[in-house]
């Protein structure tokens, strides 16, 4: 979700393996015609939705990986329980970012407090919400990344 220039595309391409069908999803079409100058276009399809409205059926996907993209949204609970929908149960989200939340919150001008939706004490009770079972989370100063398995059908 919220691919930008596709730079995780590749990665993602490798884990789910030949056999697998990836694609990402970017609300604008700027972020997609970047990904396309990167030469990313062959290792996932591209699609130009609302992260928060997905064009795809309940359980369609077996995981989801977003960079970033939680504190972009306008309503971070819709997007944990869209991404929830279109997931099958037991399927995974990752929420990953390669600088922690301190970092992150200064270079946007933010500040780094508990009303940030990545903090624990938000975040684990939004996912549970949504119909995910946090399972890892580290916020460290290089990287930020929340694990969660999709519960339930």
């Amino acid at each position: 979700m919220g691919c930008g220039s596709g730079r995780a595309l590749p990665a993602l391409r490798a884990e789910v393996g030949d056999e697998g069908v990836g694609f990402g999803v970017d609300l604008t079409a700027a972020m997609l015609v970047a990904t396309a100058r990167e030469g990313r276009t062959g290792v996932a399809g591209l699609l130009l939705a609302d992260a928060c409205r997905l064009p795809l059926p309940a359980g369609a996907v077996d995981g989801v990986f977003s960079a970033g993209l939680v504190n972009h949204v306008p309503a971070p609970a819709t997007a944990l329980r869209e991404w929830a929908r279109v997931t099958a149960p037991d399927g995974v989200l990752l929420l990953f970012h390669p600088s922690g939340r301190a970092e992150r919150a200064a270079r946007h001008g933010r500040p780094f407090d508990s009303y940030d939706p990545l903090a624990e004490e938000n975040l684990r009770p939004a996912l549970g919400a949504a119909g995910w079972d946090l399972d890892c989370y580290e916020d460290a100063p290089r990287h930020f990344l929340a694990r969660a398995v999709r519960v339930g059908g």
